[in-house]
Order: C-alpha cells, then sequence, then structure tokens
C-alpha cells in the first residue's frame, strides 16, 4: 500500500482567498486613514488660526489699553506677524521700557506646510484676495482644497 505525503503549506486557493480578503479589508481602511489624517489637519488649522486670531486681538486691546502711539492706518493692529512674536515695547506704571510678546512663535499652516498665511488688513475689503499691507486684521489659510464638509479652507 502505497500512501501520499500531504506537504505542508497553502494550496494555491487558499493564497488567493487570503489575497482577496487583504485587498478588500485595505480597501476599506485606505479612506478611512486618508479622512482621518485630514480631519487631524483641520483640528490643527482651526487651533492655529485661533491662537493667531486671539494674539491679534491681545495686541489690540493691550495697545488701546496702555494707549501706545502706532502709525493713524494701523488703527491698533500689528503690522506683520513677526510683531506678535517680537512684542511691542510699552513703559510700565514706573516708566521702566517693558516688552509685551503675544506669540512664542507663529504656528505653521498644516493644509500648507508652511508659515506662509494669507492676510487681511483692516482696510482690505472682504471679498479682497491680496493683502493691502497697512496692517493685520486676520489671517487665513493659503490652501485652494475643500475641507471635509465642503467648504473653502481659506473661508474658515
Amino acid at each position: 500500500m502505497v500512501t501520499f505525503k500531504k506537504d505542508p503549506g497553502f494550496t494555491l486557493v487558499e493564497l488567493i482567498i487570503v489575497i482577496i480578503i487583504i485587498s478588500v479589508l485595505a480597501a476599506v481602511a485606505v479612506p478611512m486613514v486618508e479622512t482621518s489624517i485630514k480631519r487631524g489637519k483641520e483640528v490643527r488649522l482651526r487651533r492655529h488660526l485661533r491662537i493667531i486670531r486671539i494674539a491679534i486681538d491681545e495686541y489690540q486691546a493691550f495697545v488701546e489699553k496702555n494707549k501706545i502711539n502706532l502709525d493713524k492706518d494701523r488703527y491698533g493692529f500689528p503690522e506683520s506677524l513677526e510683531e506678535l512674536v517680537t512684542g511691542i515695547e510699552y513703559r510700565d506704571k514706573t516708566n521702566h521700557p517693558r516688552i509685551k510678546k503675544f506669540l512664542r512663535r507663529i504656528p505653521a499652516d498644516p493644509m500648507t506646510n508652511s508659515l506662509e498665511w494669507g492676510l487681511r488688513s483692516y482696510q482690505d475689503k472682504p471679498t479682497a484676495t491680496r493683502w493691502g499691507g497697512e496692517n493685520i486684521w486676520d489671517v487665513f489659510t493659503k490652501s485652494e482644497q475643500k475641507a471635509l464638509d465642503g467648504s473653502e479652507y481659506e473661508d474658515w
């Protein structure tokens, strides 16, 4: 009597079935991962915009409170984002010179991976696509992509 010894291992059919199952799982997982990454960038974008906008508001409130003289065209807003980092010089109640800083550093735009933000000045029209250069009243991302909710990032 001749006995056949079965080789341990996979048959071609079993291997093809495993590859098909892995392919289906990957096809489902990839869009979920892409959406998750985009959602994370959107959260960082909102956070960074909020940080910069709060610093701009604090700058203007500080200028008004301490009656710091700036150019009339600036309306109490900073000239550049760097001015929020370097600070503004003023004199305290004892007449000593001080520097008030509003940001440690300029946060990077997570959508464009750069420190370049779109800027709007107080004198610009709301629909303006170019910065007038007089002051910084608002910031926005320069990304032309659409958000997960369908809105434009530059409108945030």
